[in-house]
């Protein structure tokens, strides 16, 4: 694991020199490919060195962070053209891409505590420096806040665990059990805020508003899924009290998931309701995982891997408006199958994959989770019914009402979608629908 931190750390440098954005980009690239062809063991701990180790989930979601990094900078080409702090961008990208190594592969829980929170930088200085509006300051603190007031007891809660058992490794988790219902509440209420869990959501649609597009593509692609990466690491060291606590998170998400679908048609601003399709879709997570059986685990694990490619693209595709239109008002961006028809199949493929149709990752995580929650209790059929009915009708609400339609008339300067748009479209969208084919390696990781 020491040679890919070894590999980030050595593209710093080159983050400085000019005219390194392609060979950064390409080394990305390059990173991706080389780690997938690191073997990984299905059931345990693998490629251990000073402490820095890979398991199956982990193994998943670094994959997924080096992939997102590389299309985030395929996708900020303007800031290149215009040469708008691009250095600093790319060393905030690679910072970023460096915390969240660390934290997927690290196994002491308070190393895994500081790069959680260390990543939670260099998001907040992509939105504040790159971001469009004035009002991304405002975004910033909520992001700060609403993240740091959730995590400091979280700290607490390590500390505790150290203290009683001298031991913080991450591998020794399951042979902790702690009872204590304060340590429970101070240990996820982090991860809940991160994911984001209903009720303490309100930070995600306005960061995701104001951010640029890398900012968003990194948001939804990889920052609420250490949400639940943390919540798998963490519920095996508190199973009892778990049991008895986890149907208020169970119920609390799937009512407010489908309340979160039933906005989603209210939002007039394309990119606050995909940040509000991304809540929804993480309160299926948050269900799965609290239920702690082995198909809510596999399906939390799969849809996190889906969703972040998915809303990532969707998140690409509404800049790819916005680059032309200057607006993310649903009211200016319509009829846009007039301007850019091949463009239209992309908002289709992505639009599918998002509401779950096959063959996408998606698909397969909600079936999981289904069954998971259908075992859990026969009563939250009831929500999960309206969830996936909800999101298929707002997917399509989003896509008829963009695509079809008279166009604005006050659309004065258009052009096509470049080849590097398509190519960035098709890098989100092929790893969705094609990892279901060999999906047996991640049916077999518990």
């Amino acid at each position: 694991m020491m040679k890919f931190l070894m590999m980030i750390l050595f593209m710093i440098p080159l983050c400085f020199k000019k005219q390194m954005f392609w060979l950064v980009q390409m080394m990305l690239f390059m990173m991706m490919y080389l780690f997938m062809n690191l073997t990984v063991m299905l059931n345990n701990f693998c490629n251990l060195s000073y402490m820095y180790s890979c398991d199956m989930i982990s193994f998943g979601l670094i994959m997924l962070s080096i992939w997102i990094c590389s299309l985030m900078m395929m996708a900020s080409e303007n800031l290149y053209k215009i040469n708008f702090y691009i250095e600093f961008f790319m060393f905030n990208l690679i910072f970023l891409l460096l915390m969240l190594y660390l934290t997927f592969s690290v196994m002491n829980l308070f190393m895994f505590y500081l790069f959680f929170e260390g990543s939670l930088i260099p998001t907040l200085m992509l939105i504040v420096g790159w971001g469009y509006q004035p009002e991304r300051i405002q975004a910033g603190m909520y992001l700060l806040f609403y993240t740091l007031f959730a995590s400091l007891p979280l700290l607490m809660g390590i500390f505790y665990v150290f203290i009683e058992s001298n031991n913080i490794m991450i591998y020794f988790m399951k042979f902790l059990n702690f009872d204590y219902y304060l340590l429970y509440l101070s240990m996820i209420m982090a991860f809940l805020v991160k994911m984001p869990m209903y009720f303490v959501h309100l930070w995600l649609p306005k960061a995701h508003v104001e951010a640029p597009v890398s900012g968003s593509m990194i948001l939804a692609g990889i920052m609420l899924k250490l949400g639940g990466y943390g919540l798998m690491r963490l519920m095996i060291m508190m199973e009892k009290v778990s049991m008895s606590f986890n149907f208020i998170w169970v119920i609390l998400s799937l009512v407010g998931g489908f309340y979160i679908s039933l906005k989603c048609f209210c939002q007039i601003d394309i990119k606050s309701m995909i940040a509000y399709s991304s809540v929804a879709h993480m309160s299926l997570v948050i269900g799965g995982i609290m239920t702690m059986n082995y198909w809510g685990y596999l399906g939390s694990y799969i849809l996190m891997i889906g969703h972040g490619l998915c809303s990532s693209g969707m998140f690409c595709l509404a800049n790819i408006n916005y680059e032309r239109l200057h607006s993310r008002s649903m009211f200016i961006n319509k009829g846009m199958m007039n301007f850019m028809p091949s463009m239209s199949l992309w908002w289709f493929l992505l639009m599918s994959s998002n509401m779950a149709a096959p063959p996408s990752l998606n698909l397969l995580g909600e079936i999981s989770l289904i069954n998971s929650l259908i075992s859990w209790s026969m009563m939250s059929m009831i929500m999960l019914m309206l969830i996936s009915f909800f999101s298929a009708g707002y997917s399509l609400y989003l896509y008829s009402y963009t695509q079809h339609g008279k166009y604005f008339i006050g659309i004065y300067s258009f052009y096509m979608g470049v080849s590097r748009e398509y190519l960035l479209l098709m890098l989100h969208w092929l790893p969705l629908n094609i990892m279901i084919m060999k999906v047996d390696y991640v049916m077999l990781w518990l």
